[in-house]
């Protein structure tokens, strides 16, 4: 049965990888998490609270950490507290061992970062999921034994539910013999739910690499594979544009309208990556705050 076509969900991307840090404190995190309780977006993902040398707090688990100035995590976990939002914690990403092919040393150090991060959080309310931000394509670079080992784990620590956010490997991201049909994304995806469906609960397929018109195929194939494994399926579905030649614009309304429709049809959930970026009236992005005054038009003005 179809869901209401509304964004309930957001990453928070504050290690920031591949978009620039608008360098918000504890007042604007405050001022967007409030925006959140009070237009339905419940849920907020940390996509990964470490990634190689920095981490959203002073982790004593990761090597060579770069100085942390502040507890980002904590601005998090408090404001959702008080906002009545539930929290999912990101991973650590060393960005190196599992590119190498060394899955168990990126195992080993995700396992003393959950426990240290569980310690320091785990007493809040808010606290409500893990999330594993080790991403893929497609069944490689050991991605069964990492889901296994760092998911595992994270459910001995905390029984609480594990949501995976991976991407199918589209045209709009690989070129050449790299990109794989609909159909070979989902034998790919078969085995990996088959053999690691036991580590995660949810899976959230980032929308942006194939063409729009093969999502509603895609959510299909997906959710069948979801109900067969017991996976709960949602869509991550990308506030940002692709398919300009710079990285990264927030999306033209008219494309992602037709992404959350499309979404909408087959899956149990929506987030996004991001909102705080790319659709938020307090964004760094002129263009973002008017894509959040559409998207408001379209799903909070009407009755």
């Amino acid at each position: 049965m179809p869901i209401a076509p509304r964004i309930t969900g957001t990453f928070l991307d504050e290690i920031t990888h591949d978009i620039p840090s608008q360098n918000w404190g504890e007042a604007e995190w405050r001022r967007e998490f409030a925006h959140y309780q009070a237009n339905g977006i419940d849920t907020v993902v940390i996509i990964r609270a470490g990634y190689r040398n920095r981490c959203i707090f002073a982790a004593q688990s990761i090597p060579n950490l770069l100085p942390v100035y502040e507890d980002l995590g904590e601005i998090f976990f408090s404001l959702a507290d008080e906002y009545s939002l539930k929290v999912f914690f990101g991973t650590y990403d060393s960005g190196f061992h599992w590119m190498r092919g060394a899955w168990w040393n990126e195992v080993d150090v995700n396992r003393k970062f959950i426990d240290e991060a569980y310690a320091r959080y785990g007493h809040h309310a808010s606290f409500a999921g893990w999330y594993l931000c080790h991403e893929t394509s497609r069944n490689s670079a050991n991605i069964i034994d990492l889901f296994r080992e760092i998911g595992g784990h994270c459910k001995q620590t905390a029984a609480l539910p594990v949501l995976i956010s991976p991407f199918p490997q589209g045209a709009k991201q690989f070129s050449g013999g790299d990109v794989m049909s609909l159909d070979e994304s989902f034998e790919h995806w078969g085995r990996i739910f088959a053999e690691s469906s036991q580590a995660f609960d949810i899976c959230a397929f980032q929308d942006g690499q194939i063409h729009y018109q093969e999502l509603p195929r895609f959510h299909e194939g997906i959710t069948e594979l979801g109900q067969k494994h017991g996976i709960q399926i949602w869509s991550n579905v990308e506030t940002f544009d692709r398919d300009m030649p710079i990285k990264f614009p927030p999306a033209d309304w008219r494309n992602l309208r037709f992404k959350i429709e499309a979404a909408a049809e087959r899956v149990e959930k929506i987030i996004s990556f991001e909102l705080p970026h790319f659709m938020s009236p307090h964004s760094s992005w002129d263009s973002a705050r008017h894509l959040w005054n559409r998207y408001a038009d379209y799903a909070i003005s009407q009755p």
